[in-house]
């Protein structure tokens, strides 16, 4: 469909003002809706709506230890381990002082969030990129920072499968 918004992408809503406040969708739902997004403003726009949609990092946790190196925006990745099940399986929170890397800290945390650790260290979110076009449209400098990120969630998926 050429131009137009998908159904799940509504501008403007304040998604503070929901009863659960915000939630990022699944991976599937963000895929489909980029399937549905021809032009790339669009998805830039939608981008930008999931970083909206992240759940607040706490202020505690923008702290040195959690900062994403090799990004030009500051980027924060908070991550959890829940060891209840019989494999580590893996959560995040994110955060960045940029909207559009906001936006793909969102992309990454709806794709590897509650993943088992062995799953995240070998998941192709680079794949993903490609199928979303950003690999295509993020500058050279905001495609290194997501890569940067992608290492920083498989090196935390490895030493938590590792400590399994």
């Amino acid at each position: 469909m050429a131009g137009g918004l998908p159904p799940a992408y509504i501008p403007g809503l304040s998604l503070s003002s929901a009863p659960s406040g915000p939630m990022l969708p699944p991976i599937d739902e963000i895929v489909s809706n980029f399937e549905f997004l021809d032009e790339w403003d669009d998805r830039h726009q939608y981008l930008m709506e999931l970083g909206r949609k992240l759940p607040p990092l706490p202020d505690e946790a923008h702290s040195e230890a959690n900062r994403v190196r090799g990004c030009v925006s500051q980027v924060w990745l908070e991550t959890h381990v829940d060891r209840s099940g019989p494999e580590p399986r893996l959560h995040f929170l994110g955060d960045s002082d940029a909207h559009i890397t906001k936006g793909v800290v969102a992309v990454l945390i709806a794709f590897f969030d509650g993943r088992t650790a062995a799953d995240a260290a070998r998941a192709d979110a680079l794949g993903l990129f490609q199928k979303l076009g950003l690999s295509e449209h993020l500058t050279a400098q905001r495609s290194n920072g997501a890569r940067a990120m992608m290492d920083r969630i498989r090196a935390d998926a490895q030493g938590a499968a590792a400590a399994a």
